[in-house]
């Protein structure tokens, strides 16, 4: 059965991307709850004192999106870059709280909680920005397999099914790209 909320998404994108101020308005509601769920799952090792909550991180990944001149391929392809948007929105503010505090605590997550794989201790987000900025330069698809886990929660199968891959390719580039992080990661920490 078709969801009639879902196939009106691509037209309104289309026309919130035209500068239609009324499709936006029309469209938040319609993925607002899928969203929450991405920020949610971006949230869930975060501490309980992060100065951004995480619908002002929906809202901001939606104006980032909606103000794009991007075209999105339906709903799936707008989570995942949902998903990106709103780790570029978390990188940027941890970036900025880290300019004010010249170098103070850093923005921590957790990829052994939040995906099941295992890199060790947390994560400093701008790192994992940065180190997902290098793997993309490197191995494009293992950096989107890695947005696609971690940052829009999705399974092993959903990835599968959204780069259109086997699941065994998609299990493949999560752990050279869980390895090549580590390593980044690690070096990174060090001062390498």
């Amino acid at each position: 059965m078709t969801d009639p909320a879902r196939d009106r998404i691509g037209p309104l994108l289309e026309r919130a991307r035209a500068g239609d101020a009324s499709a936006a308005e029309g469209l938040l509601p319609l993925v607002y709850d899928e969203l929450r769920k991405v920020a949610g799952q971006l949230f869930r090792s975060e501490r309980h004192d992060h100065t951004l909550q995480p619908t002002a991180l929906v809202h901001e990944a939606f104006v980032k999106m909606v103000g794009s001149a991007r075209s999105y391929d339906g709903r799936r392809h707008f989570l995942v870059i949902a998903a990106k948007a709103m780790r570029q929105v978390l990188a940027d503010h941890a970036r900025a709280r880290r300019t004010e505090k010249r170098g103070g605590t850093r923005e921590r997550i957790s990829l052994a909680t939040t995906t099941s794989a295992d890199l060790g201790e947390d994560v400093d987000l701008v790192g994992l920005d940065d180190a997902l900025r290098a793997l993309a330069a490197r191995n494009a698809r293992a950096a989107e397999v890695v947005e696609l886990r971690f940052f829009a929660g999705f399974t092993v199968d959903e990835v599968a099914d959204s780069l259109d891959l086997s699941p065994s390719t998609i299990e493949s580039d999560w752990r050279v790209a869980r390895a090549w992080l580590r390593v980044r990661l690690a070096e990174r920490s060090s001062g390498a």
